[in-house]
C-alpha cells in the first residue's frame, strides 16, 4: 500500500552484509521502540524502514531483482530485529514466509512471475494461512473468481501491499493459498484488533467482499490430505514454524540485553547495605547471578536448536522435488521442537527477567512490559502443547506430523 521508490537491492551482497544492515536498524528502532509501541500506530514508518534497507527482497531470487538470500540469513534479521521491536521483527518474519508461499505451492514460472512484481514494487506482505482460520470462500466467475468471507485474523492488513490469504473452493471445500490486492475497494480492514501485545501488527480482521481474484492468482491446494501436497510444498508448515522461533528467541534475547543494561546502571548508582550485604554490592547478588545463568542458559539452548532446525531446513528445501516423506517429517519435527523450546524460553525469560530488576521494571518509561506481552500474545496463538504433541507422537510412534500452517 505504501508507494516509494524501489529501493537498492544490493544484489550479490552476502549474509555479513545483511546482519549490519538488520542490526543498523534494529539500533535505531530501539531508541524509540517503547514510544512506538504504546501509541500503537499502524506502522507504516517502519515498513518504509524495512523498505530502505533493502530487507523486504532479501528473499526474492537475484535473478528476479531480489537479494538472493537463503532462509538462514532471513531467519537471522528476523532475529536481530525482534529483539529491538518484536513486532516489527514478527512483521518482517511474517512477510518473509507469505512472500515465499508461490515457491511452495504454485508452478515454478508463476513463482518466478510474482517475484519479479514483488521485487519490483518493494511488496510488504501480510495475511493470514493459518489452519484454523475459518476460511473463505473462492467462487468461480467468469475466468478467475470471486473472494467472499470475513477473516478474524489477518497480519500487516492495514500496511500491506498484497495478502495472501486462506480460502475454499466453493463446492468441494479445498483450502486453497490466494494472493489478493487490498488495495481494492471489497477488501476492508475493521482496524478491531484488541490484543494486549503485537500492537504493531497492524492486524485485526478483514471482510472481503466480492473481491475479483484472478486465475492466476490462486497458488494451490493447502490440504492436509495424505497425498495432496508434495513433500517440498509440506515444509511451508516447518518453514513457518521457525519463523515462529525466531521471533520468540528475538524477544527473549532483547530483554536479556534490556536487563543485564538496567542492572549495570543500577549497580554503578547502588552500595552494598544491610539487605544487601555481599561483597562487592548489588552486582554481586547471588541471587540476581543465579538467574540470569539460568535464563541466559535457557536462551542458548533454545537458540542451539533452532539453529540445528534451521540447518535441516536448507537441506530439505536444498533436495527440491527429490525430497521424501520420512525427510520432511524429520524437519517438521525438529522445527516443532525448536518452536516448542523458543516459546517455554521467551515465555520464562519474560517472567522471570523482571524479577531481577524490581519494582524498577514497572516502569511505564522503560517499556519493559512490551517485552512480555508481545511474546504472550504470540504463544496463545501458537501453543507449545501441539508441537509437544507432534514430537512425542513421532519420537514414539514414528507418526508424520499433519501439515498445519500456523497463525
Amino acid at each position: 500500500m505504501t508507494e516509494a521508490p524501489p529501493a537498492p537491492t544490493e544484489a550479490g551482497a552476502g549474509p555479513a552484509h545483511w546482519l549490519r544492515t538488520a542490526r543498523d536498524l534494529a539500533d535505531d528502532l530501539a531508541t524509540d521502540a517503547a514510544e512506538r509501541e504504546q501509541a500503537g500506530k499502524a506502522p507504516f514508518d517502519e515498513v518504509a524502514r524495512l523498505r530502505e534497507a533493502g530487507l523486504l527482497t532479501l528473499l526474492v531470487p537475484s535473478a528476479h531483482g531480489g537479494a538472493g538470500a537463503d532462509w538462514r540469513t532471513a531467519y537471522a534479521v528476523v532475529r536481530t530485529v525482534a529483539a529491538a521491536d518484536g513486532t516489527i521483527g514478527h512483521l518482517l518474519g511474517i512477510h518473509y514466509f507469505l512472500s515465499c508461499t508461490a515457491r511452495f505451492f504454485a508452478s515454478p514460472a508463476l513463482a518466478a512471475r510474482v517475484e519479479r512484481e514483488s521485487a519490483a514494487g518493494q511488496w510488504c506482505w501480510g495475511g493470514g494461512v493459518a489452519s484454523r482460520e475459518a476460511t473463505l470462500t473462492l467462487v468461480p466467475a467468469g475466468d478467475g473468481y470471486v473472494l467472499e468471507g470475513h477473516q478474524s485474523h489477518t497480519v500487516a492488513a492495514g500496511v500491506a501491499d498484497r495478502l495472501v490469504v486462506r480460502a475454499a473452493r466453493a463446492g468441494t471445500g479445498e483450502p486453497l493459498a490466494v494472493l489478493v490486492d487490498p488495495a481494492h475497494p471489497g477488501v476492508v480492514h475493521t482496524h478491531d484488533a484488541d490484543t494486549f501485545g503485537g500492537r504493531l501488527a497492524a492486524g485485526g480482521s478483514v471482510l472481503f467482499d466480492s473481491v475479483p481474484v484472478a486465475a492466476d492468482a490462486v497458488f494451490g491446494s493447502l490440504s492436509p490430505d495424505e497425498g495432496v501436497l508434495s513433500p517440498f510444498a509440506a515444509l511451508a508448515a516447518p518453514t513457518a514454524r521457525l519463523v515462529s522461533a525466531q521471533f520468540c528467541l528475538g524477544v527473549a534475547e532483547g530483554l536479556l540485553a534490556e536487563t543485564r543494561e538496567c542492572r549495570r546502571a543500577a549497580n554503578a548508582v547502588r552500595r552494598p547495605s544491610a539487605h544487601q550485604p555481599w561483597a562487592g554490592g548489588p552486582a554481586q547478588d547471588p541471587y540476581a547471578l543465579s538467574a540470569y545463568g539460568e535464563l541466559t542458559v535457557s536462551a542458548r539452548a533454545a537458540a542451539a536448536l533452532a539453529d540445528q532446525a534451521v540447518e535441516a531446513l536448507l537441506r530439505a528445501l536444498g533436495r527440491g522435488e527429490e525430497l521424501d516423506d520420512e525427510e520432511c517429517a524429520r524437519t517438521a519435527v525438529l522445527a516443532s521442537a525448536a518452536e516448542a523450546a523458543a516459546s517455554r524460553a521467551v515465555q520464562e525469560i519474560t517472567t522471570r527477567a523482571l524479577d531481577v530488576i524490581g519494582a524498577r521494571a514497572a516502569s511505564a518509561r522503560l517499556g519493559l512490559d512490551r517485552f512480555w506481552r508481545d511474546a504472550r500474545t504470540h504463544t496463545l496463538r501458537e501453543p507449545a502443547a501441539q508441537r509437544l504433541r507432534e514430537v512425542g507422537d513421532y519420537f514414539l510412534n514414528g507418526t508424520h506430523p499433519v501439515f498445519i500452517l500456523p497463525a
